[in-house]
C-alpha cells in the first residue's frame, strides 16, 4: 500500500511541475537573463509564487508557515525564542522542529517528461518529536559560495502539519526540467542551502544531481510542501 502512494505522489509531482513548465514557456518564460540571484550570495531564502496557506514570511516569527530566510549556513542552530506549537493528528502537542534538531539530504532523482525530480529529506536527529509544515528554503550554491539562479519557486499544494518522532524523516520535492531539454543556462552546484519552514538557519548538502537550469527560459526550479516519509 505504501509503494502505491509513493508511486502516486511521484506521479502528481511530475505532472505539477510539468504544468507549471508549460504556463511558464507559454508566457515567454520567465527566466532572469542577467542571470542574477534574488537574495544575497549564499542565502536560502523562501520560495517566492504560491498563495497556499503555510506560506513562509521574511520576518522573524513563531507562527507557523511555510519557511524563512537563512542566516548561516552549517549544521545550524535554533533560531531563538519561543517555539511555535502544533496539534497533530492524535490531538498532541508538539512544537516544530529547529534547524539544530534536523539533518538534511537529497534523495534520489525521479525524472519524467524532460523533468528532474529530487525529494529533500529533512530526519529528526532529536530525542524528541518535532512537527513541519510547509515549504523549505532553498538555493543552490557554488564551491565560492556564490547562489547560483533564483529562488525557487512554489508549487501549489495544502500544507498539513507533518509530526516526526525522533529519527522520522518528511520530504519535500524539488522540481526543474533539464537543461538540456529546456536549453536554458545552466551550472553545477556543489551544495544546497536547505531552510526548515519557519527557521532562519540553514543546513549544508552537497548537491548530487548536476546541472541546473539558471536563467533563460524554463529555469524556474519548484517545490512542493513537505509530505511524510523520504520521498522514494
Amino acid at each position: 500500500m505504501a509503494n502505491n502512494c509513493t508511486r502516486v505522489r511521484h506521479a502528481a509531482w511530475s505532472v505539477s511541475a510539468v504544468a507549471l513548465l508549460g504556463l511558464l514557456t507559454a508566457c515567454g518564460g520567465g527566466g532572469d537573463s542577467a542571470g542574477g540571484p534574488s537574495t544575497l550570495s549564499g542565502t536560502a531564502a523562501p520560495a517566492t509564487g504560491g498563495s497556499a496557506s503555510g506560506s513562509a514570511s521574511p520576518a522573524p516569527s513563531a507562527t507557523p508557515t511555510g519557511g524563512a530566510t537563512a542566516g548561516t549556513a552549517g549544521a545550524g542552530t535554533s533560531s531563538g525564542g519561543t517555539p511555535s506549537e502544533a496539534v497533530s493528528a492524535s490531538g498532541s502537542v508538539s512544537t516544530r522542529c529547529h534547524t539544530s534538531e534536523l539533518r538534511a539530504s537529497v534523495g534520489r532523482d525521479n525524472p519524467g517528461a524532460g523533468q528532474e525530480n529530487f525529494p529533500i529529506v529533512l530526519t529528526n536527529t532529536s530525542s524528541h518529536s518535532c512537527t513541519l509544515r510547509g515549504y523549505p528554503g532553498a538555493a543552490f550554491r557554488s564551491a565560492a559560495g556564490k547562489q547560483l539562479g533564483p529562488d525557487p519557486k512554489r508549487s501549489s499544494g495544502s500544507p498539513d502539519t507533518v509530526t516526526l518522532t525522533p529519527g522520522a524523516s518528511a520530504w519535500a520535492g524539488l522540481s526543474f526540467s533539464n537543461p538540456e531539454v529546456s536549453e536554458a543556462k545552466a551550472a553545477t552546484p556543489a551544495s544546497l542551502l536547505v531552510t526548515p519552514p519557519d527557521e532562519r538557519d540553514a543546513l549544508t548538502v552537497k548537491w548530487p544531481g548536476g546541472q541546473v537550469p539558471v536563467s533563460g527560459n524554463s529555469s524556474s526550479v519548484f517545490l512542493t510542501v513537505f509530505a511524510p516519509g523520504t520521498g522514494a
